[in-house]
């Protein structure tokens, strides 16, 4: 087992650090249950997978194996992805009046780093972990190039309207360089911090929970975006997706207004 070895081969792909997290679990527990690779042993894994977890969960598992099987010159080994039944409609999405909601609540109670932190999340589009990497100097020029899977540079677009206010903020707190989102003591926040406080503030402010985390913000830029600007191949180029088959979701509706549809139409 050369899992450290592996963490370092990982490191010079460009991945994100949750992305290699999650692989070098995958391969952990692979090997917590078979001592040596083969494609018997890889298969069984695979219905390990297939029984205990869903299908998302089932393909990143075996994206880390799959991973590390190229990193060992054993590709031939490599497993077939289980197939992903497509929703109809999004699920969990935080509405616009409840962003509204949100974000005008923080500002009154003058919490205006969280503040931003959802503006940037829903006014972006960016993944919570290219959001922790926006710096000031970012912010200045408008906006932030990352460089994604397969050496690919991922540009995102910080809105005029924002960056003028973002600078108003900053220029109150006299700060002008480093990460635009800090923790407590002053470093870069982390995205598991992200995630859990916004948790707290949705308990604080009696919102569903179910609708308030790093993504469903992500989600509410991809849905408002292709609503008042029909061009999904741009919107699959601005959301870094590989695919614009990933970016249709968007023009499907959320399963609460499936709902209010079906009950204003239907009476019959």
């Amino acid at each position: 087992m050369k899992i450290n070895d592996f963490k370092k081969w990982l490191l010079n792909q460009n991945l994100s650090e949750n992305t290699i997290n999650a692989y070098v679990y995958a391969v952990k527990e692979y090997y917590s249950n078979y001592k040596k690779i083969d494609k018997e042993k890889l298969l069984s894994y695979k219905g390990y997978l297939i029984e205990k977890n869903k299908a998302k969960t089932v393909n990143l598992r075996l994206q880390g194996v799959n991973k590390y099987l190229e990193y060992l010159e054993e590709s031939a080994l490599k497993l077939k992805f289980v197939k992903i039944q497509q929703k109809s409609f999004l699920e969990n999405v935080i509405s616009n009046s409840d962003y509204e909601f949100f974000k005008n609540k923080l500002k009154k109670d003058d919490n205006l780093s969280w503040y931003f932190v959802v503006r940037y999340l829903a006014a972006t589009g960016a993944r919570v972990s290219e959001l922790v990497s926006i710096k000031i100097e970012h912010v200045e020029q408008g906006y932030i190039d990352l460089y994604t899977k397969g050496g690919k540079i991922r540009r995102i677009f910080i809105p005029k309207k924002l960056t003028k206010e973002t600078k108003v903020w900053l220029n109150n707190m006299s700060r002008s360089s480093g990460y635009l989102f800090l923790n407590k003591n002053g470093e870069q926040i982390s995205t598991r911090g992200i995630a859990h406080h916004l948790k707290e503030l949705a308990r604080k402010y009696n919102m569903n929970e179910k609708v308030v985390y790093p993504h469903s913000f992500r989600h509410l830029f991809g849905k408002n975006f292709i609503s008042k600007y029909k061009d999904i191949a741009l919107l699959a180029d601005l959301m870094g997706h590989d695919s614009i088959e990933t970016t249709r979701i968007y023009l499907r509706r959320t399963s609460e207004e499936q709902q209010e549809i079906v009950d204003k139409i239907v009476n019959w």
